[in-house]
């Protein structure tokens, strides 16, 4: 091969290198992502009294597999537990992911360092690490926490939940419109 040539594809090489490992980084934070605690806050506010909200809540929560964890009456607080699961089909993506990218890095590695040979491709038995990693940080007990702020019945009455986003969301979507709940945050506008 020609010197100048040799250069060359060793300087395409080189920046290949650099954006797999790029390409690993952003699965990296993808995977962070993925299993990251969206624990949010918001006050919920519906102009029915609490003896009829409170029930529809505390049922809706019930339906949906959370068991009740205990609570302050003087605080008017309750506590509410459940196991969250992985999702199968982003465990199985990742894992996927992790495989081509890691097989692509050993392709960039052969290439830079004939000498490998073909080692370098048993890098793509690492990929299943990313989902397995996903679905050990993604199982976790998550909590809804309730707390009864306000209960006047001319104004009506007013909730403090402390939950993960999508819990919150799946409440304003399918109790909303029959309590006439509202709140202080619009989640469905929020950004994830």
């Amino acid at each position: 091969m020609l010197p100048g040539r040799q250069n060359e594809s060793m300087a395409s090489s080189g920046s290949t290198l650099l954006l797999t490992l790029l390409l690993a980084v952003g699965l990296l934070f993808f995977l962070r992502a993925a299993s990251k605690d969206r624990t949010t806050t918001v006050e919920v506010r519906s102009s029915r009294p609490a003896l009829e909200v409170l029930p529809a809540l505390i049922s809706w929560l019930e339906q949906r597999g959370w068991r009740a964890a205990g609570g302050d009456p003087e605080r008017r607080h309750l506590v509410y537990r459940a196991a969250v699961a992985s999702s199968p089909a982003l465990a199985l993506l990742l894992s996927l992911l992790g495989s081509v990218g890691a097989a692509c890095l050993g392709l960039v590695l052969r290439q830079l360092w004939p000498l490998l040979s073909w080692w370098p491709l048993l890098l793509a038995l690492l990929g299943p690490l990313a989902g397995v990693l996903y679905r050990r940080r993604a199982q976790r007990e998550e909590a809804v926490e309730l707390r009864l702020i306000s209960h006047d019945s001319a104004t009506g009455s007013a909730v403090k939940l402390r939950a993960h986003r999508d819990e919150l969301i799946a409440l304003e979507l399918e109790l909303g419109p029959q309590l006439g709940l509202f709140s202080d945050a619009n989640l469905l506008a929020s950004p994830i």
